[in-house]
């Protein structure tokens, strides 16, 4: 079984990512068995469904946003989710910075909020800072120790409202 950063601890990915094959549909891509994080249009798509099988079986759902979603379309949904996940396509691509910063700044997501795709163990850090608690990456233990590559931030971020100077005026 695949292995995941959570909460600072190297844990047991127990999630399905489902992806739509080209020949899939929202309405109709067969929902894989146990914890599952849905693409944004199968939620749009199967709200009912996902809450029902929650609700009825007790499998817990999340759902994951690409770089071209926008937060607000999930934003009054929130708390069904037990996990939401951001898309990196290319570890290039810096749109989920700013998904998880609205998402738990503007939107107040305190859930786990998991990175997915390409990203690698030099984004740790700031993927932290701007609210990610999970980060789904390969050779996760190699990983781990790259949430402690900088001892101090300047700037204020989702994981530190406070910037420094502010920080160390209230001591």
């Amino acid at each position: 079984m695949a292995k995941i950063i959570k909460n600072r601890d190297i844990v047991e990915d127990r999630w399905t990512v489902l992806t739509l094959a080209a020949n899939d549909t929202p309405q109709t891509v067969r929902l894989p068995f146990g914890p599952v994080l849905v693409p944004l249009s199968v939620w749009q798509a199967r709200k009912e469904d996902l809450v029902r099988r929650e609700w009825d079986q007790g499998t817990a759902f999340g759902v994951w946003l690409g770089p071209s979603d926008d937060p607000a379309a999930i934003a009054a949904d929130l708390e069904d989710f037990s996990v939401v996940g951001v898309l990196f396509p290319k570890f290039t691509d810096g749109r989920g910075y700013s998904i998880a910063t609205l998402l738990r700044t503007r939107y107040g997501y305190r859930g786990e909020l998991r990175a997915l795709g390409d990203i690698g163990r030099d984004q740790i850090h700031y993927l932290h800072r701007v609210g990610f608690d999970a980060y789904a990456i390969k050779e996760p233990e190699l990983a781990l120790a790259s949430l402690d590559d900088f001892s101090e931030a300047y700037q204020a971020a989702a994981n530190q409202p406070l910037p420094l100077f502010r920080r160390r005026a209230s001591h």
